[in-house]
C-alpha cells in the first residue's frame, strides 16, 4: 500500500524496486527462482557452480592484458592503436586455442575458472568458434540471462563454472 502524506503519494518502493530490477521486484512478491545455475543441474556453491562475475570480469581483463603485451611488444611496432587491434585478433586465437583444448583461458585458469558444454562435457569446436566470436563482438557477452550467464555463453550452449 502507498502512503500517504500531506495530499502526495509516496512512490518510494515502486522506484525502490525500479531500481533493483524486476527479479528483486518478484521476489518480494514471493517469486522463488532458486539459486544461479539450478535450472542447469549445478551446485549452489563450490566447485561445478556458476563462476561468479567478479572473477569472469577479472579473467576477461588477465586475458586481454595478456593479449595487449603480446600485441606491443611483437607486432604493433610500438603504436597503440596497432597493439590494440592486434589484441583483438589475439585474444579470439587465445579463447578458441585454450577453451578448445584445455577448457579455459590463461585468465580463468589463474581465477579457478573453466568453459563447460552446459551437459557437462568440453566444447566442440564449432561451439567454441561461435562463442569467440560473440565474445570478441563484446554486446552478446553483456547480455546476461537470470543464471548470470552472458548471450555468448547461452548461443553456444556453455557454461562458466568454478574449478
Amino acid at each position: 500500500m502507498r502512503a500517504q502524506y500531506r495530499g502526495r503519494v509516496d512512490n518510494r518502493q515502486a522506484i525502490g524496486s525500479w531500481l533493483s530490477g524486476p527479479r528483486a521486484a518478484a521476489e518480494e512478491m514471493g517469486v522463488d527462482f532458486g539459486h544461479r545455475g539450478e535450472r542447469l543441474g549445478l551446485p549452489a556453491e563450490g566447485p561445478g557452480s556458476i563462476a561468479p562475475l567478479g572473477r569472469r570480469f577479472g579473467a576477461v581483463f588477465i586475458d586481454w592484458a595478456l593479449c595487449m603485451l603480446i600485441a606491443y611488444a611483437l607486432l604493433a611496432d610500438g603504436e597503440p592503436q596497432r597493439a590494440g587491434n592486434w589484441a583483438l585478433l589475439i585474444f579470439f586465437v587465445l579463447s578458441v586455442v585454450t577453451v578448445g583444448t584445455v577448457g579455459c583461458t590463461p585468465g580463468k585458469r589463474l581465477l579457478g575458472l573453466r568453459v563447460i558444454g552446459e551437459g557437462g562435457g568440453r566444447l566442440s569446436l564449432p561451439r567454441v568458434l561461435l562463442r569467440s566470436v560473440l565474445l570478441v563482438l563484446v554486446i552478446p557477452a553483456v547480455i546476461w540471462d537470470r543464471d548470470t550467464r552472458g548471450l555468448h555463453d547461452r548461443l553456444s550452449r556453455a557454461v562458466q563454472v568454478r574449478i
